[in-house]
């Protein structure tokens, strides 16, 4: 894939993750015998706290865009709109949900996205084990980030949770495959200010 190609690339995934309805290749996880019936405080709940996940989607998306754009090894960059193209899975799945709990999307996502883009581009700058590690780390917060989620939705929202569990073990297995492809480990510093941007995006994505 050229230069150009992929840059195109990386334009069409901008337009159509933020203004098209996401397509999952795989089924959207459920509960077998399993259905959803919540009042109106927990559907607030599970719709503001799955906002927050399709935000982390969208932001994905836009992280390994710019990271297939940024590297100028074919393989890594083929990798790289792999495991994109695994996370258009999640992307659709929250969006679905959104739908079924009658909550929207980030009014901010436009923003999100071009901030995530920008990280990945930087990072790529660096060398291709820099931003394996970037990979590595903003996979183990999201991994984190979605734990938590599952001790804070609604028991009874099955949907939700299977979903959430779901994209929990597949950010798992993406940080491995970062770690085994030679990832340099960040400093301290930088993951601690990852975290802090994580916690304003997710703390206004909960409501905006």
């Amino acid at each position: 894939m050229t230069l150009l190609n992929t840059a195109l690339n990386a334009t069409d995934n901008a337009l159509r993750t933020l203004f098209a309805k996401p397509r999952a290749s795989r089924a959207c996880p459920t509960v077998a015998a399993q259905t959803t019936d919540l009042n109106a405080a927990d559907k607030a709940l599970s719709g503001a706290l799955m906002r927050v996940n399709h935000v982390g989607e969208v932001c994905a998306q836009a992280l390994y865009a710019a990271q297939a754009l940024g590297t100028r090894d074919p393989i890594l960059r083929e990798k790289f709109l792999g495991v994109s193209k695994e996370e258009s899975d999640h992307l659709a799945w929250t969006r679905n949900r959104l739908d079924d709990l009658g909550a929207r999307p980030s009014l901010l996502n436009p923003l999100w996205y071009a901030g995530a883009f920008g990280l990945g581009l930087v990072a790529s700058r660096l060398g291709d084990r820099v931003s394996l590690g970037l990979v590595v780390e903003t996979e183990r917060q999201v991994e984190a980030h979605l734990q938590s989620h599952l001790e804070r939705l609604p028991k009874g929202d099955h949907e939700s949770r299977a979903i959430v569990a779901q994209m929990k073990d597949d950010e798992s297995q993406h940080a491995q495959t970062a770690e085994d492809a030679g990832a340099r480990q960040l400093p301290a510093p930088v993951k601690a200010l990852m975290r802090s941007a994580a916690r304003v995006m997710t703390t206004t994505a909960h409501y905006l």
